[in-house]
């Protein structure tokens, strides 16, 4: 804990060093340019997790103050995100939002104590193919949980792919004012100009428009409704209802969100990383994320993470410091309390429509594209079952599939073994052709462990000199089991009369067979820097 915090000090002197008035300029414009971006996606977001709008908001606001202000990084920005959605759906759907709310606050603390254990690290050993997957797994949950808001019809379940299932089976007829306004919304949002996004985001121009025209058409489709004036919502968690939960119901979920919240931020990290040339601070980051999480569940916001797409148009705007999130915060509050008669009449097809651009830019095109492009056929089969599973079971459950999946295939990839018996040529290497000892080389590739011990030992068998070499350059590392082997081997062919030699071995494997007793059976003079050399110190002893 002592560390994070003298980290803490020692980053915001170096963050604030030099700072005046003209960086000061450039945080204030950036913080009203995030405010923007992120106001329609708060508004889109909170409903989509099953709450309310307000709910959005009140998160937004509370992360730009509490995350921003404690972030591993200067250019972090943090709030609601498309990706959470996809966890909160159904656990609001199927508890409510008290177990949501109890779950979020036992998420925040499992990322504070994932990030005193200085566990921030962890995130990047999970395979790319399987990020990129579960991204597209969450794209897809969020843009079925919003068919219908997009075509004004309740939906029912608590599967979002099950409830739009049902929708189509049992036949529905749509609301074509709401199905326009989200047609539009994408529309405009699609072919919105990358330079006027620049200034006026197209979300937030998009959502303006629609909500315009539906109070010039007077339109009868469902709106926001309204949002209150105040940080803390009606629906919240309170002490009373906190203990009258059940940790079994709320365990899972919290281990997803936080999962989620560590994926989401550490990665979004990175990347604003190299956008920007600094370094995060991993486990702080974490310890950020939980704070939050920990305080957000009491004022009636969802679960909160860091959000990639509002970090870069952060780094992008010319943020300098983390004021730039604490300003977008100021923004966002002044309006829920000037703008919320105007937020209150917002169609929720408009939303949706948002949300369904936000899902179809979530997915990793570019990684994708490179994937298939290319046939990597091991990385596309981690990908799609790792996107299936998300769909269809749980984020966790997808993570662990896809982890688990990988980790078969490389230890299936890696048994490979390759074993070769060379006899020793007199003529290529200008030897005397009287040279009697029968010598061959066996050169052995890859990595010798318990699952390629049985292509080692059909490799070894067809060995039948008086010296044997194994040149094991190709070789990376041993396991026990395999030194194991190799030990009884040369002791049995010792026994034989035959000379067991060792070339083009590296320190870690010698290390190996120094500690299994290997090279107190061979002697010390039997390893040599290459096979050649071995080759003519045994020629005719």
């Amino acid at each position: 804990m002592f560390h994070l915090v003298t980290d803490y000090a020692t980053d915001l002197k170096r963050e604030f060093h030099g700072y005046g008035p003209g960086k000061l300029r450039k945080d204030f414009l950036s913080g009203i340019t995030v405010a923007a971006v992120a106001l329609p996606l708060a508004l889109a977001f909170g409903v989509g997790s099953g709450a309310d709008a307000a709910a959005g908001l009140i998160t937004a606001i509370i992360s730009a103050f509490v995350i921003s202000a404690l972030s591993g990084a200067s250019f972090q920005i943090s709030g609601p995100t498309g990706a959470m959605t996809a966890i909160l759906v159904p656990l609001a759907a199927r508890y409510g939002l008290n177990t949501l709310f109890a779950a979020s606050l036992l998420a925040g603390l499992l990322l504070i104590l994932a990030g005193l254990f200085r566990l921030g690290n962890l995130v990047y050993f999970l395979p790319s193919p399987v990020i990129s997957g579960f991204t597209s797994g969450i794209a897809v949950i969020i843009a079925l949980g919003q068919v219908g808001n997009l075509f004004g019809v309740p939906l029912t379940g608590e599967n979002a792919l099950g409830r739009v299932v049902h929708l189509f089976q049992g036949g529905f007829s749509p609301n074509w004012y709401a199905l326009g306004i989200g047609l539009f919304v994408i529309t405009l949002m699609a072919f919105w100009p990358k330079k006027w996004g620049s200034r006026v985001p197209g979300s937030l121009a998009g959502v303006i428009a629609a909500t315009v025209l539906a109070v010039l058409l007077e339109l009868p489709v469902d709106t926001v409704g309204a949002i209150p004036q105040t940080l803390v919502h009606s629906s919240r968690l309170t002490i009373g209802s906190l203990t009258q939960m059940q940790l079994d119901v709320i365990l899972l979920p919290a281990v997803s969100i936080a999962v989620l919240c560590m994926i989401e931020s550490l990665l979004c990290g990175a990347a604003g990383g190299r956008m920007k040339g600094e370094r995060m601070n991993a486990d702080r980051e974490l310890v950020a994320q939980g704070v939050g999480n920990l305080i957000l569940p009491f004022l009636g916001g969802v679960p909160a993470t860091a959000a990639i797409a509002r970090t870069s148009v952060a780094i992008k705007s010319g943020c300098q410091t983390r004021l730039t999130g604490v300003i977008q915060g100021v923004v966002l509050l002044l309006s829920m309390f000037l703008l919320s008669p105007f937020m209150s009449r917002i169609p929720m097809a408009a939303l949706a429509g948002v949300l369904m651009v936000t899902a179809w830019r979530m997915n990793e095109w570019e990684s994708i594209r490179y994937l298939f492009s290319h046939k990597f056929k091991g990385a596309i089969s981690k990908f799609v079952l790792t996107m299936l599973t998300t769909v269809l079971f749980d984020l966790t459950i997808a993570i662990a599939a896809g982890v688990l999946f990988s980790i078969a295939l490389f230890v299936v990839r890696i048994s490979s073994l390759q074993v070769s018996v060379s006899e020793l040529d007199k003529k290529r290497m200008k030897l005397p052709s009287e040279a009697s000892r029968h010598i061959q080389v066996i050169y052995i590739t890859g990595a010798v462990f318990f699952g390629s011990l049985e292509q080692l030992e059909s490799g070894l068998t067809k060995a039948d000199g008086d010296v044997l070499i194994l040149s094991m350059r190709g070789v990376p590392f041993v396991d026990t089991s395999a030194v194991a082997f190799l030990l009884e081997y040369c002791q049995e062919r010792q026994k034989e009369g035959v000379t067991i030699l060792f070339s083009s071995i590296q320190p870690s494997v010698k290390e190996m067979l120094d500690r299994a007793g290997i090279t107190d059976v061979v002697g010390q003079d039997s390893y040599y820097f290459n096979a050649k050399d071995a080759i003519l110190s045994h020629l005719d002893e």
